[in-house]
């Protein structure tokens, strides 16, 4: 199947009420694990590559090559996304490779420069159809100078989309990236007031830290892209440390990756379910275009 730009997914899960399940990859086990997830819950789904994954593959192209062919043998909707980028050279060359969409990440510089900087990524972008999400100030847990209790404002948030065009926005509500623990204290009215006040989908990174209860809800409050990374790692290493527990003699990584691979599968799946997003893959219209 052809790729889908993000930007339909996004539109299409904004207007019909679902969320969209935004998941990382690491190595192509995962891409394949959560392929699978996705057409098991006749879902869409958005693989992301981050720019710490390029770095410690060491280049870009193998893994998003190999991501991408993942997503055009997979029967539902799949976009590819490069993940909290900060080098343009880098977006630069994803686009070049034929990503659906980027997020620029920008908001560990002062305020005018990552609007300016910002613009102009957008700009590069939608001048070879691909689409880019943003984060306003910082959500927490990504080095930077937020704690986990900051806020965006509504306002603030709607005059950023303004100024650079962003096509989805990340906002800080209560979450936290690289949670181990699943018990981030979301502001759910702060969430539907931004939702109001903002013009395009939004994006709740952190979500790892987000109970199921509260992904349902943040989803109906008005986030539409969710995040989730950190768990899924979670997932799939608990599995293989338990393969290898009881079979300390193994040694072929095939025997121990699968049932990761299978784990994170499964939890991919019920994610999308907890989303609301397990049936919509039939909203959409089969794709024209890769990019």
């Amino acid at each position: 199947m052809t790729l889908y730009p993000t930007t339909e997914l996004l539109d299409v899960a904004a207007r019909d009420g679902h969320g969209l399940g935004a998941f990382n990859v690491t190595m192509i086990e995962h891409a394949e694990a959560l392929a699978a997830a996705a057409e098991e819950s006749s879902a869409p789904v958005v693989l992301q590559i981050s720019e710490n994954a390029v770095r410690h593959h060491g280049a870009l192209r193998p893994l998003l090559l190999a991501t991408t062919a993942v997503g055009e043998a997979a029967s539902v909707p799949v976009a590819i996304h490069l993940d909290h980028a900060t080098d343009t050279t880098l977006i630069a060359e994803a686009i070049d490779i034929g990503v659906q969409s980027v997020m620029y990440d920008g908001s560990a510089l002062p305020d005018d420069e990552n609007r300016a900087a910002t613009a102009e990524v957008v700009a590069r972008c939608h001048s070879a159809g691909v689409g880019v999400e943003a984060e306003l100030g910082e959500v927490g847990g990504k080095d930077g100078v937020h704690a986990p209790g900051a806020r965006t404002d509504p306002h603030e948030a709607a005059a950023f989309v303004a100024d650079t065009g962003v096509d989805a926005l990340a906002v800080a509500i209560g979450t936290s990236h690289a949670m181990q623990t699943r018990d981030a204290q979301l502001d759910l009215q702060l969430c539907r007031r931004i939702a109001d006040t903002v013009p395009v989908p939004l994006v709740l990174h952190g979500s790892s830290g987000v109970s199921d209860d509260d992904l349902a809800a943040a989803v109906g409050h008005g986030m539409v892209k969710i995040n989730i990374a950190t768990h899924l790692n979670s997932v799939f290493t608990s599995r293989v440390r338990a393969y290898l527990d009881d079979h300390p003699d193994a040694v072929d990584a095939r025997k121990w990756v699968e049932p990761g691979r299978r784990a994170m599968a499964d939890e991919a799946a019920r994610l999308l379910r907890v989303l609301g997003a397990a049936g919509t893959a039939a909203s959409f219209r089969p794709a024209e275009v890769t990019r």
